[in-house]
């Protein structure tokens, strides 16, 4: 395993994306806080099972045959539910949260599938299921170490990689328009910026780094084409009446300061 082993992906847009895999140290760190979280949950719906299933057990005590059989079913739905729940946490919040548990969030890293594009539930539920064959004399750590692309084995099932989630940079190649960072404020409270992946960022990055190079022509079609996908990701139902450049340098913007 190299240190801060990197990806590419190529957009439809033809920009090429570089990640760092997340790497086996952030993803033992966010298994960590998960585990947590799951133990919590898994003690309340133990505790409620058990409430319920002994009110049963007593209904049935008198009658010795009925009586054991529902004691084995009761065992056998405990188990059942056990891990439901466990596989369930992965696949709900993986799904929802565009590849990241709370655990992963925490550590910012994500789960994305082998092109870049975000995983879905068919992805996440196989990683769930097979998690527990990777945590078998820690099978999945030995993978990840040595694996050129740092996969377990739900990873090489389900098509995936886990990358460090885009983090903003601070200081850019590119100057910011006054008239953006009026309109990125405005931008904070009426677009859906949460459903913009760091993919997404990093595609308005590169273009506001390069437009500098372009030709005049190229340039707007390809700001006017940006524009009009990040308003459709972001649930905006019409364009603010600005230049395309400056609607995207307040996307620039309005990222960086948005609560995930």
């Amino acid at each position: 395993m190299q240190f801060f082993n990197r990806v590419k992906f190529r957009t439809p847009e033809s920009v090429e994306l570089e990640f760092t895999l997340a790497g086996i140290g952030n993803r033992a760190w966010a298994l960590l806080i998960d585990y947590f979280v799951l133990a919590v949950i898994l003690l309340v719906c133990i505790y409620t099972w058990i409430s319920i299933s002994g009110q049963l057990a007593d209904i049935f005590q008198d009658q010795d045959t009925i009586g054991s059989q529902v004691g084995l079913w009761l065992i056998a739905i405990t188990f059942l539910l056990l891990f439901g729940i466990y596989v369930g946490y992965f696949v709900f919040f993986e799904t929802i949260w565009q590849g990241q548990t709370p655990g992963k969030r925490f550590a910012k890293i994500r789960v994305v599938r082998d092109d870049g594009r975000p995983v879905g539930l068919a992805q996440a539920t196989l990683r769930a299921l097979l998690r527990p064959l990777d945590e078998f004399l820690f099978l999945g750590s030995f993978l990840i170490m040595f694996s050129h692309r740092e996969k377990r084995l739900g990873d090489w099932a389900a098509g995936t990689i886990v990358i460090e989630a885009e983090r903003a940079i601070a200081s850019a190649t590119f100057t910011i328009s006054e008239q953006a960072k009026s309109l990125y404020t405005e931008l904070l409270s009426i677009a859906e910026l949460s459903q913009l992946l760091p993919d997404d960022f990093a595609i308005i990055r590169e273009y506001l780094q390069r437009r500098g190079a372009m030709a005049a022509k190229s340039r707007v079609a390809l700001a006017s084409k940006l524009s009009q996908q990040v308003a459709a990701i972001i649930n905006l139902e019409q364009l603010p009446e600005v230049p395309p450049d400056i609607f995207l340098e307040a996307i620039y913007l309005a990222y960086q300061h948005k609560e995930f």
